[in-house]
């Protein structure tokens, strides 16, 4: 009961803390998808760009998320515009590359066969590579949304609010009902996001590929 009644005290503000932490993921969400999915499109028409892409994205991965969020902070001072751009550059590179490796895994022959066929350019990109590309995507943006979700209660540290304002008051002043509030807040999101994004995956997956798996997987 004294969690319960620690989310239903007012002076607590945790439909408040809900609603910021929702939006700093939100966005942060949204924008790492339209980035991710545009550069990993255009970087996979050149060698060049591709070798610079995917190597860059294993690097930002490689660096830890609250030191990205304090490189912003000299930039742009505290608080939730630094949070986003931070949490947005850890979002990038698993969309990014899936969405390359997307691109670049469709069989150029059937590409030359609906050219043969008359289609024009667009026509292949929404009918022949858009439905064989998104399920890849779809698994990138998942991985992504975790990330961000999981991670975002570091931004507490730079003033953005959220979820990780009771994690980190909790661990200062040893109130462990408020700690433990914060960390199932986030975990529970997690989960939420988890469970709707392999659904989605799912959604999004041409029956013809689902088989083509479940052929592999008994074959295996």
């Amino acid at each position: 009961m004294q969690y319960l009644n620690f989310i239903l005290d007012p002076g607590n503000h945790y439909l408040e803390e809900t609603i910021t932490y929702l939006k700093l993921c939100g966005l942060s969400i949204a924008a790492a998808i339209i980035i991710g999915v545009v550069l990993g499109a255009l970087v996979s028409r050149n060698a060049v760009l591709a070798f610079l892409a995917v190597n860059l994205s294993g690097l930002l991965r490689a660096i830890p998320i609250i030191a990205v969020l304090f490189i912003f902070v000299p930039i742009l001072g505290l608080g939730f515009l630094p949070s986003i751009i931070a949490l947005i550059v850890l979002g990038i590179p698993p969309i990014l590359l899936n969405t390359y490796t997307g691109i670049r895994g469709i069989d150029p022959a059937a590409i030359d066969a609906a050219k043969g066929m008359g289609m024009t350019s667009w026509q292949i990109a929404t009918r022949i590579q858009a439905p064989l590309v998104t399920p890849l995507v779809a698994a990138g943006i998942r991985t992504s949304a975790v990330q961000i979700v999981a991670t975002a209660t570091l931004a507490a540290f730079i003033g953005a609010g959220g979820y990780g304002d009771y994690i980190v008051d909790g661990i200062s002043v040893f109130n462990y009902t408020e700690l433990i509030v914060g960390a199932v807040s986030v975990a529970l999101l997690a989960i939420l996001v988890e469970v709707f994004m392999s659904w989605l995956q799912r959604v999004v997956t041409p029956e013809g590929l689902k088989m083509q798996e479940q052929a592999a997987t008994a074959k295996a």
